[in-house]
């Protein structure tokens, strides 16, 4: 313990009289091992944490194994409930549905589940006020009109008033009575979601404003359950296949995709794979900043021992081990590392729960809680130790190789040694590699996004301002909610400078929306096997297209006489038209839905549905009158400023429907969510490329400011004898310049070999992009003339008389 606090004393004076060398290596490993601490705070609350639930280990959720979908019809979950004989319990969720909380005191839209009686039971969480509700409270439809407060909403909106236990509140003017409030960390086995309340599912056709309890064909049951003690994941897949297999020969409606396999709830399953390989990408990316950074402090600690090399020799004569000055500085690498990692780990921090407090999406309930953990610290620990030893072993070369008796003379061994390459050059070309690999891959990231704005969308969002509604939360359904849509749309064609407006159920790109099989005229049998495909489902107003920017490629519109007395017409998109009739026109061909006969009247264009990188689907319009929804959401396009229309929507909406909720967006803002990702990916790149341009530069810059410094004399010869100032910069910086051309070049074939690891962060990612190339060739030979501006022009500026003076 002597020996570690005398070698701490000697590193921290040591430190103490480099002040500038210190504050530069601490601030270099704060950057590196900052970023890689903030990656791994989101991967390790995204996919390693287990569920904030109790025994996590044996909850599995149950989705379709042949498509990405999760739900299980309500009937079907009953079953797989009751036939099943490898689960300890199963329950089930339907969500997030939005409803309208209106008290004596205020009215709110909120957020919630329609949850199985046992949901809470199966998870094993205890209420922190009142009780929850249980199986046994459930005795048919709308037979438990009970209610269950989040804690942020019982604390926001009822202000922790303990007397809510038993009151009423209403959900879409349905009379609810709160019976208790859930703790504070639970939110249900959705990472992202926190809804503000939870019903029995009993009640949901009183949220819904239908029933889907019955609907076997409908699938929307987030259903999961607890393993019992020693069945093993594969044994309880095959006990619910084998169930599956006997309900599609009972119910042929339900033929396909009843196979199901399991997964881990969260993000801990293979059902979140893109939402893994961006988080894992990112992680080495990280990885790769601090590997930057290491290399960079490597350089720095050699040409530290370097110009040490003097005391060094001197105190091996007069007896000093080599290991004991190797442990010297190994102390005094650790001791700035830890250093640098507290700095950094301070600020990951700081950011980590600046973005557990942050709702990306309005008021949609979307939280992504990543505070750190004893875990995140401990990896900051090891990061910092890791790194210390990482460019702190690097120079020890030197020390093994220090000849006492050469490094106690002139510094003409020095200068013959500098001349050539050396394990700094390596480090500092190392460095440069990976620096111009992050580069490129924040280039490619905005290039991606550019793609991804200017994607064919089907839509035009550009002037288009949405306000969307529930009309359940005035108590309006079918046809009364279809009067007032139509009074809305004519009511908003009047606003002074509106071109066009219409309603949709639930815009494109939105993240809602249904599907359905489709079948062929004259099919009798209606097995999902034998439909044509699943395509979009949507109903839309007259108008809507128009106020979408949609195009109509063949046909027409639909008009307010395509009412429930009319023939059932729809509109269909490109691809719905070309897989159900071919190469024929579509105007006039019929096909069938939910039993049903409808005429293709109009075909529009293809657009994106549910993501920018989807391959085409096919999708179907229907008309309002025939197809009313509650749900609606007005599209209104203008060349007026958004800001008019919203205000001005606002005072029509309000003036319509005094007590209707609703939210004004423009239809850009809108795309938030499904720009999200690529978002995501360009400013994390972008923060990881910045890093890596700070490192390039401060790398060549010491690299060039020490070949510089230690060539002063020789320099003032050349000058002396008669070289041309491009000569002089040529012998000066030919180093740093040759290092910095290659360790480009490296790094840009580096790039373009990761080109399938960057599709996984970033949409439609090429490094071959011509201007991704001459992107990252100018942006590193800009950070070459930056970093050896200074250390040029000192070079330049020799005074030769004054230096040849000097002993």
């Amino acid at each position: 313990m002597r020996n570690l606090l005398r070698d701490l004393r000697y590193a921290l004076r040591q430190l103490r009289k480099s002040p500038g060398f210190a504050i530069t290596a601490i601030l270099t490993l704060a950057v590196g091992i900052g970023a890689n601490v903030i990656v791994f705070g989101v991967l390790n609350a995204l996919i390693l944490k287990p569920l904030n639930v109790p025994q996590p280990q044996n909850l599995y959720q149950v989705v379709h194994k042949r498509h990405t979908g999760s739900g299980q019809s309500y009937l079907n979950y009953e079953d797989y409930r009751d036939r099943n004989t490898t689960f300890s319990g199963m329950a089930g969720y339907y969500g997030m549905s939005s409803a309208g909380l209106s008290t004596a005191a205020f009215s709110k839209k909120v957020w919630g589940y329609d949850v199985t009686g046992n949901y809470f039971d199966l998870l094993g969480i205890r209420p922190e006020l009142g009780r929850f509700f249980h199986a046994a409270d459930e005795h048919g439809p709308g037979s438990a009109p009970y209610v269950v407060l989040s804690n942020r909403l019982w604390r926001t909106q009822f202000h922790a008033n303990h007397k809510i236990i038993g009151t009423a509140v209403d959900l879409d003017k349905h009379p609810f009575t709160v019976i208790g409030v859930a703790p504070k960390s639970f939110h249900g086995i959705d990472l992202f979601y926190w809804p503000d309340y939870w019903i029995p599912i009993v009640n949901e056709q009183q949220i819904e404003g239908w029933d889907f309890l019955s609907q076997r064909g409908y699938n929307p049951i987030t259903a999961f359950g607890r393993l019992r003690p020693g069945v093993t994941p594969q044994q309880a897949t095959d006990n619910l296949n084998a169930i599956a297999s006997r309900l599609a020969r009972q119910y042929p409606v339900a033929d396909e995709g009843l196979a199901v396999r399991l997964i881990r709830p969260g993000l801990l399953g293979d059902f979140s794979s893109e939402v893994r390989a961006f988080l894992l990408g990112i992680m080495l990316l990280a990885s790769l900043v601090l590997l930057a950074a290491c290399a960079n402090l490597a350089s720095l600690f050699a040409a530290r021992a370097a110009d040490r090399g003097r005391e060094l020799a001197i105190r091996l004569a007069i007896g000093s081990s080599r290991l004991h000055m190797l442990r010297q500085l190994l102390t005094e690498a650790v001791l700035v590392s830890i250093a640098g990692g507290a700095a950094g780990a301070f600020f990951a921090t700081a950011l980590l729960q600046a973005l557990s407090r942050w709702q990306p999406f309005g008021d949609s309930p979307t939280r992504v809680l990543v505070a750190p953990d004893a875990r995140v610290y401990l990896v900051a620990l090891a990061l910092s130790v890791a790194s210390g030893l990482l460019f702190g072993l690097l120079p020890a070369r030197q020390i093994w190789r220090t000849d006492a008796v050469q490094a106690m003379k002139s510094g003409s061994a020095q200068v013959a040694a500098f001349r050539r390459f050396s394990l700094r050059d390596l480090l500092l070309a190392v460095q440069i590699a990976l620096c111009t690999l992050l580069v490129t891959a924040s280039l490619v990231a905005v290039r991606g996004m550019m793609r991804s704005l200017h994607a064919p969308l089907g839509i035009q969002p550009h002037g288009a301002t949405l306000a969307e509604m529930d009309l359940t939360m005035v108590g309006q359904n079918g046809d009364a909610a279809v009067e007032t849509e139509h009074r809305m749309v004519e009511e908003a064609g009047r606003i002074p400078g509106v071109t066009a407006a219409g309603t949709i159920n639930f815009p494109p790109l939105s993240g809602m929306g249904s599907s359905n099989y489709v079948y062929r005229p004259g099919t009798v049998d209606f097995r999902p096997s034998n439909s044509v495909f699943s395509p979009r489902l949507y109903s839309i107003s007259p108008g809507y297209l128009r106020a979408a920017g949609t195009r109509l490629l063949t046909g027409r519109s639909f008009t307010w006489h395509d009412g429930k007395k009319s023939p059932r017409v729809a509109i269909v998109n490109e691809t719905f038209a070309r897989g159900m009739f071919g190469r024929a026109s579509a105007i006039g061909r019929r096909f069938l839905l939910w039993g049903k006969t409808y005429e293709v009247v109009g075909v529009v264009e293809n657009g994106k549905y549910s993501s920018l990188t989807e391959a085409p689907e096919p999708a179907a319009f229907f008309s309002l009158p025939q197809f009313a929804q509650s749900t609606a959401t007005l599209v209104v396009r203008s060349q007026r400023p958004q800001a008019e229309i919203a205000a001005a929507l606002q005072t029509m909406l309000s003036g319509m429907e005094p007590n209707l909720p609703f939210t004004i967006e423009s239809w850009s803002d809108a795309l938030g969510m499904v720009l999200f990702p690529a978002r995501v990916a360009t400013i994390a790149l972008g923060i990881m490329g910045l890093l890596a341009a700070m490192l390039a530069i401060t790398g060549i810059f010491g690299m060039a400011a020490y070949s510089v410094s230690k060539r002063m004399k020789e320099l003032g010869i050349r000058i002396a004898l008669g070289a041309q100032p491009l000569q002089l910069l040529r012998s000066a910086l030919g180093r740093p310049l040759i290092l910095l051309l290659g360790g480009s070049a490296a790094g840009l074939a580096l790039g373009i070999l990761a080109s399938r690891l960057l599709a996984q962060i970033v949409y439609q990612a090429t490094p071959r992009d011509p201007l991704v190339l001459g992107g990252v060739i100018a942006t590193m030979a800009l950070l070459g003339l930056l970093a050896t501006w200074i250390p040029a022009r000192r070079a330049l500026r020799i005074d030769t008389v004054k230096l040849l003076r000097q002993d």
